[in-house]
Protein backbone atom coordinates (compact mmCIF):
# COMPACT_ATOMS: atom_id res chain seq x y z
CA UNK A 1 0.00 0.00 0.00
CA UNK A 2 1.33 3.19 -0.87
CA UNK A 3 2.22 5.47 1.84
CA UNK A 4 1.01 9.18 2.47
CA UNK A 5 3.16 11.41 1.07
CA UNK A 6 1.56 14.61 2.86
CA UNK A 7 2.04 14.46 7.32
CA UNK A 8 1.11 16.95 9.73
CA UNK A 9 2.56 20.03 9.23
CA UNK A 10 3.84 19.63 5.67
CA UNK A 11 5.24 23.02 3.97
CA UNK A 12 5.35 23.33 0.34
CA UNK A 13 6.68 25.98 -1.92
CA UNK A 14 3.99 27.65 -4.37
CA UNK A 15 4.69 27.45 -7.94
CA UNK A 16 5.44 30.95 -8.53
CA UNK A 17 5.45 32.40 -12.41
CA UNK A 18 8.93 33.76 -13.19
CA UNK A 19 9.88 32.76 -9.64
CA UNK A 20 9.69 29.63 -8.37
CA UNK A 21 12.60 28.17 -10.68
CA UNK A 22 15.39 25.74 -9.90
CA UNK A 23 17.45 28.39 -8.45
CA UNK A 24 14.93 29.89 -6.36
CA UNK A 25 13.78 26.22 -5.40
CA UNK A 26 17.19 25.11 -4.25
CA UNK A 27 17.72 28.71 -2.43
CA UNK A 28 14.10 27.62 -0.23
CA UNK A 29 14.89 24.20 -0.30
CA UNK A 30 17.65 24.68 2.19
CA UNK A 31 15.22 26.20 4.44
CA UNK A 32 13.51 23.52 5.02
CA UNK A 33 10.30 23.16 2.67
CA UNK A 34 9.07 19.71 2.55
CA UNK A 35 8.10 19.57 -1.30
CA UNK A 36 8.89 21.74 -3.85
CA UNK A 37 6.72 22.54 -6.81
CA UNK A 38 7.77 23.87 -10.92
CA UNK A 39 6.15 27.10 -12.41
CA UNK A 40 2.91 26.43 -14.00
CA UNK A 41 3.66 24.40 -17.21
CA UNK A 42 1.51 25.07 -20.08
CA UNK A 43 0.49 21.10 -20.92
CA UNK A 44 0.06 22.30 -25.02
CA UNK A 45 3.90 23.57 -24.53
CA UNK A 46 4.52 20.71 -23.31
CA UNK A 47 3.41 17.91 -25.98
CA UNK A 48 4.89 20.63 -28.73
CA UNK A 49 8.24 20.70 -27.38
CA UNK A 50 8.84 24.23 -26.13
CA UNK A 51 12.48 23.88 -25.32
CA UNK A 52 11.43 26.81 -22.12
CA UNK A 53 8.85 24.72 -21.15
CA UNK A 54 11.32 21.43 -21.21
CA UNK A 55 14.29 23.48 -19.02
CA UNK A 56 11.41 24.04 -16.21
CA UNK A 57 11.20 20.50 -15.67
CA UNK A 58 14.92 20.25 -14.72
CA UNK A 59 15.69 20.44 -10.40
CA UNK A 60 17.84 20.16 -8.43
CA UNK A 61 19.17 16.82 -6.65
CA UNK A 62 18.31 18.45 -3.20
CA UNK A 63 14.60 18.68 -4.46
CA UNK A 64 12.53 15.08 -3.45
CA UNK A 65 9.81 15.32 -3.64
CA UNK A 66 9.37 17.45 -6.37
CA UNK A 67 6.02 18.39 -8.11
CA UNK A 68 5.40 19.56 -11.55
CA UNK A 69 2.17 21.54 -11.90
CA UNK A 70 0.78 21.58 -15.37
CA UNK A 71 -2.31 23.62 -16.83
CA UNK A 72 -4.69 22.26 -19.20
CA UNK A 73 -8.45 21.10 -20.29
CA UNK A 74 -8.00 19.42 -23.24
CA UNK A 75 -7.71 15.87 -22.34
CA UNK A 76 -5.79 14.09 -25.60
CA UNK A 77 -3.25 17.35 -24.99
CA UNK A 78 -3.34 16.51 -21.10
CA UNK A 79 -2.62 12.89 -21.54
CA UNK A 80 0.07 13.34 -24.37
CA UNK A 81 1.65 15.78 -21.73
CA UNK A 82 1.92 13.10 -18.80
CA UNK A 83 3.18 10.75 -21.34
CA UNK A 84 6.11 13.11 -21.89
CA UNK A 85 6.19 13.33 -18.12
CA UNK A 86 6.32 9.86 -17.77
CA UNK A 87 9.80 9.74 -19.22
CA UNK A 88 10.90 12.70 -17.48
CA UNK A 89 13.21 11.19 -13.73
CA UNK A 90 13.05 12.61 -10.92
CA UNK A 91 9.41 13.51 -10.88
CA UNK A 92 7.22 12.65 -7.81
CA UNK A 93 3.79 14.77 -8.23
CA UNK A 94 1.89 15.81 -11.19
CA UNK A 95 -0.30 18.51 -9.97
CA UNK A 96 -2.78 20.25 -12.24
CA UNK A 97 -3.46 23.96 -11.87
CA UNK A 98 -7.47 24.64 -11.44
CA UNK A 99 -6.23 28.17 -9.33
CA UNK A 100 -4.25 30.38 -12.03
CA UNK A 101 -6.69 33.75 -12.13
CA UNK A 102 -4.78 34.92 -15.56
CA UNK A 103 -6.98 36.42 -18.23
CA UNK A 104 -4.98 34.28 -20.47
CA UNK A 105 -5.02 31.22 -18.96
CA UNK A 106 -8.77 31.34 -17.09
CA UNK A 107 -10.11 32.54 -20.79
CA UNK A 108 -9.43 29.29 -22.26
CA UNK A 109 -10.94 27.40 -19.88
CA UNK A 110 -7.63 26.28 -18.13
CA UNK A 111 -6.53 27.05 -14.39
CA UNK A 112 -9.21 28.91 -12.62
CA UNK A 113 -11.77 28.12 -15.79
CA UNK A 114 -11.85 24.35 -15.06
CA UNK A 115 -13.94 25.53 -11.86
CA UNK A 116 -16.69 26.77 -14.25
CA UNK A 117 -17.16 23.30 -14.71
CA UNK A 118 -16.26 20.78 -12.58
CA UNK A 119 -17.09 17.76 -14.07
CA UNK A 120 -14.68 18.66 -16.97
CA UNK A 121 -12.09 19.21 -13.83
CA UNK A 122 -12.91 15.59 -12.35
CA UNK A 123 -12.22 14.16 -15.87
CA UNK A 124 -8.55 15.92 -16.82
CA UNK A 125 -7.54 14.94 -12.91
CA UNK A 126 -8.71 11.12 -13.59
CA UNK A 127 -6.70 11.67 -17.06
CA UNK A 128 -3.25 12.51 -15.76
CA UNK A 129 -4.28 9.86 -12.33
CA UNK A 130 -4.85 7.13 -14.85
CA UNK A 131 -1.63 8.05 -17.51
CA UNK A 132 0.94 9.06 -14.78
CA UNK A 133 3.45 6.49 -14.12
CA UNK A 134 4.60 8.82 -10.68
CA UNK A 135 3.67 8.00 -7.06
CA UNK A 136 1.42 10.80 -6.25
CA UNK A 137 -1.10 13.21 -8.60
CA UNK A 138 -2.81 16.70 -6.93
CA UNK A 139 -5.08 19.73 -7.56
CA UNK A 140 -4.57 23.52 -6.92
CA UNK A 141 -7.84 25.26 -6.46
CA UNK A 142 -9.35 28.23 -5.67
CA UNK A 143 -12.71 28.55 -3.77
CA UNK A 144 -14.60 28.98 -6.92
CA UNK A 145 -14.76 31.26 -10.17
CA UNK A 146 -16.96 34.04 -9.38
CA UNK A 147 -18.50 32.88 -6.33
CA UNK A 148 -17.53 30.46 -3.37
CA UNK A 149 -18.44 27.01 -3.76
CA UNK A 150 -16.66 24.80 -1.24
CA UNK A 151 -18.95 21.86 -0.97
CA UNK A 152 -19.14 21.55 -4.82
CA UNK A 153 -15.62 21.49 -4.84
CA UNK A 154 -15.15 19.20 -1.98
CA UNK A 155 -17.73 16.54 -4.22
CA UNK A 156 -15.49 17.24 -6.86
CA UNK A 157 -12.44 16.47 -5.30
CA UNK A 158 -14.49 12.90 -4.32
CA UNK A 159 -15.13 11.92 -7.48
CA UNK A 160 -11.32 12.20 -8.20
CA UNK A 161 -8.01 9.89 -7.73
CA UNK A 162 -5.64 12.32 -6.33
CA UNK A 163 -3.80 12.16 -3.71
CA UNK A 164 -4.21 15.65 -1.68
CA UNK A 165 -4.94 19.13 -3.14
CA UNK A 166 -4.21 22.49 -2.10
CA UNK A 167 -7.14 24.88 -1.52
CA UNK A 168 -6.31 28.75 -1.98
CA UNK A 169 -8.33 30.56 0.10
CA UNK A 170 -9.77 33.09 -2.71
CA UNK A 171 -12.24 32.71 -5.62
CA UNK A 172 -10.74 33.26 -9.24
CA UNK A 173 -13.10 36.91 -9.23
CA UNK A 174 -11.20 37.91 -5.93
CA UNK A 175 -7.41 37.88 -7.15
CA UNK A 176 -4.89 38.65 -4.11
CA UNK A 177 -7.06 41.14 -2.69
CA UNK A 178 -6.12 40.64 1.32
CA UNK A 179 -9.72 41.61 2.38
CA UNK A 180 -11.25 38.43 0.49
CA UNK A 181 -9.23 36.12 1.99
CA UNK A 182 -11.70 32.85 4.04
CA UNK A 183 -10.13 30.22 5.71
CA UNK A 184 -13.19 29.01 6.74
CA UNK A 185 -14.78 28.33 3.50
CA UNK A 186 -11.06 25.54 3.21
CA UNK A 187 -12.15 24.46 6.68
CA UNK A 188 -15.51 23.41 5.12
CA UNK A 189 -13.70 21.51 1.89
CA UNK A 190 -11.07 20.13 4.23
CA UNK A 191 -13.82 18.36 6.46
CA UNK A 192 -15.47 16.88 3.29
CA UNK A 193 -12.94 15.06 1.83
CA UNK A 194 -10.63 11.94 2.80
CA UNK A 195 -7.54 12.87 1.49
CA UNK A 196 -5.14 15.57 3.22
CA UNK A 197 -5.58 19.33 2.33
CA UNK A 198 -2.56 22.09 2.24
CA UNK A 199 -3.96 25.45 2.83
CA UNK A 200 -2.78 28.29 0.44
CA UNK A 201 -3.52 32.17 0.96
CA UNK A 202 -1.59 35.18 2.84
CA UNK A 203 0.51 32.96 5.12
CA UNK A 204 3.39 35.65 5.67
CA UNK A 205 5.08 34.38 9.37
CA UNK A 206 4.84 31.62 11.74
CA UNK A 207 1.99 32.73 13.60
CA UNK A 208 -0.57 33.13 10.58
CA UNK A 209 0.53 29.78 9.57
CA UNK A 210 -0.68 28.33 12.78
CA UNK A 211 -3.52 30.31 12.76
CA UNK A 212 -4.41 28.98 9.09
CA UNK A 213 -3.71 25.35 10.30
CA UNK A 214 -5.92 25.99 13.52
CA UNK A 215 -8.91 27.22 11.25
CA UNK A 216 -8.51 24.84 8.78
CA UNK A 217 -7.65 21.57 10.05
CA UNK A 218 -5.40 21.49 7.07
CA UNK A 219 -2.37 18.70 6.92
CA UNK A 220 0.18 21.90 5.94
CA UNK A 221 0.27 25.39 4.42
CA UNK A 222 1.84 26.62 1.07
CA UNK A 223 3.45 29.56 0.50
CA UNK A 224 4.16 31.62 -2.21
CA UNK A 225 4.85 35.55 -2.13
CA UNK A 226 6.04 36.17 1.37
CA UNK A 227 8.75 33.54 0.41
CA UNK A 228 10.74 35.31 -2.38
CA UNK A 229 11.94 38.23 0.23
CA UNK A 230 11.72 35.74 3.27
CA UNK A 231 13.02 32.38 1.82
CA UNK A 232 13.30 31.63 5.30
CA UNK A 233 9.88 31.66 6.12
CA UNK A 234 9.84 28.18 6.18
CA UNK A 235 12.75 27.63 8.66
CA UNK A 236 10.35 29.89 11.44
CA UNK A 237 7.54 28.00 10.60
CA UNK A 238 9.16 24.59 11.54
CA UNK A 239 11.50 26.24 14.56
CA UNK A 240 7.97 27.30 15.54
CA UNK A 241 9.81 31.02 15.50
CA UNK A 242 9.61 34.37 14.24
CA UNK A 243 13.36 34.62 14.74
CA UNK A 244 15.40 35.15 11.69
CA UNK A 245 17.99 32.41 11.32
CA UNK A 246 21.74 33.23 11.52
CA UNK A 247 22.49 33.87 7.70
CA UNK A 248 24.19 36.38 6.21
CA UNK A 249 21.47 37.94 3.88
CA UNK A 250 24.35 39.06 1.22
CA UNK A 251 25.29 35.68 1.09
CA UNK A 252 22.04 34.18 0.60
CA UNK A 253 21.20 36.67 -2.05
CA UNK A 254 24.72 35.75 -4.01
CA UNK A 255 24.43 32.25 -3.89
CA UNK A 256 20.99 32.60 -5.66
CA UNK A 257 22.65 34.93 -8.10
CA UNK A 258 25.12 32.38 -8.84
CA UNK A 259 22.80 29.79 -9.08
CA UNK A 260 20.49 31.96 -12.11
CA UNK A 261 23.80 32.48 -13.57
CA UNK A 262 24.97 29.09 -13.68
CA UNK A 263 21.27 28.29 -14.88
CA UNK A 264 20.64 30.60 -17.08
CA UNK A 265 24.09 32.17 -18.16
CA UNK A 266 24.25 35.96 -18.29
CA UNK A 267 20.41 36.09 -19.01
CA UNK A 268 20.11 34.94 -15.77
CA UNK A 269 21.66 38.66 -14.43
CA UNK A 270 18.66 40.67 -16.42
CA UNK A 271 15.77 37.60 -14.89
CA UNK A 272 17.39 38.28 -11.74
CA UNK A 273 16.69 41.95 -11.05
CA UNK A 274 12.92 41.70 -9.98
CA UNK A 275 14.38 39.23 -7.46
CA UNK A 276 16.74 41.96 -6.08
CA UNK A 277 13.33 43.87 -5.96
CA UNK A 278 11.65 41.68 -3.42
CA UNK A 279 15.12 40.81 -1.51
CA UNK A 280 15.83 44.52 -1.22
CA UNK A 281 11.96 45.52 0.25
CA UNK A 282 12.47 47.48 3.17
CA UNK A 283 16.13 48.45 3.19
CA UNK A 284 17.12 51.73 3.28
CA UNK A 285 17.55 53.44 -0.46
CA UNK A 286 16.17 50.33 -1.85
CA UNK A 287 14.51 52.75 -4.47
CA UNK A 288 17.47 53.30 -5.68
CA UNK A 289 19.15 50.25 -5.60
CA UNK A 290 16.38 48.75 -7.76
CA UNK A 291 17.06 51.60 -10.45
CA UNK A 292 20.80 50.78 -10.56
CA UNK A 293 20.01 46.98 -10.95
CA UNK A 294 17.15 47.76 -13.64
CA UNK A 295 20.70 49.09 -16.19
CA UNK A 296 22.68 46.32 -15.79
CA UNK A 297 23.49 43.51 -18.03
CA UNK A 298 26.61 41.77 -17.10
CA UNK A 299 27.27 39.22 -14.03
CA UNK A 300 30.80 41.01 -12.78
CA UNK A 301 28.79 44.47 -12.24
CA UNK A 302 25.55 42.83 -10.52
CA UNK A 303 27.33 40.80 -8.10
CA UNK A 304 29.09 43.95 -6.98
CA UNK A 305 26.67 46.21 -6.83
CA UNK A 306 24.93 43.33 -4.80
CA UNK A 307 27.45 43.03 -2.40
CA UNK A 308 27.84 46.90 -1.98
CA UNK A 309 24.00 47.31 -1.33
CA UNK A 310 23.94 43.89 1.35
CA UNK A 311 27.02 44.54 2.97
CA UNK A 312 25.62 46.04 5.98
CA UNK A 313 22.42 43.68 5.49
CA UNK A 314 23.05 41.31 8.42
CA UNK A 315 20.22 39.21 9.83
CA UNK A 316 21.51 37.16 12.48
CA UNK A 317 20.64 35.75 16.26
CA UNK A 318 22.54 33.66 19.05
CA UNK A 319 21.15 30.25 18.01
CA UNK A 320 22.31 27.33 16.02
CA UNK A 321 23.28 27.45 12.66
CA UNK A 322 21.62 24.80 10.76
CA UNK A 323 21.78 26.52 7.44
CA UNK A 324 25.00 26.32 5.62
CA UNK A 325 25.33 28.51 2.40
CA UNK A 326 28.14 28.04 -0.63
CA UNK A 327 30.30 31.48 -0.54
CA UNK A 328 32.28 32.96 -3.26
CA UNK A 329 32.77 36.16 -1.71
CA UNK A 330 36.23 37.09 0.12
Amino acid sequence: MKTSLIKDNTLMLAPLAGYSDLPFRSVVKKFGVDITVSEMISAHALVYSNQKTLKMLEKSPIETPFSVQIAGSKLDIIQKAVEILNAQNGIDIIDLNCGCPAPKVANHGNGSGLLKDLNLLVKVANTIKATTNKPYTSLKLRLGFDKKIPLEIANAIGDTAVDFVVIHGRTRSDGYKKDKIDYESIAKICQNIKIPLIANGEITDYPTAQKVLNITGAKGVMIGRAALSSPWIFWQIKNKSEIIPPIIKKELVLEHFDKMVDFYGERGVVMFRKNLHAYSKNHLKSSEFRQVVNSIRDSKQMRYAIENFFDNAKVSESFPQIIHLNSRTS
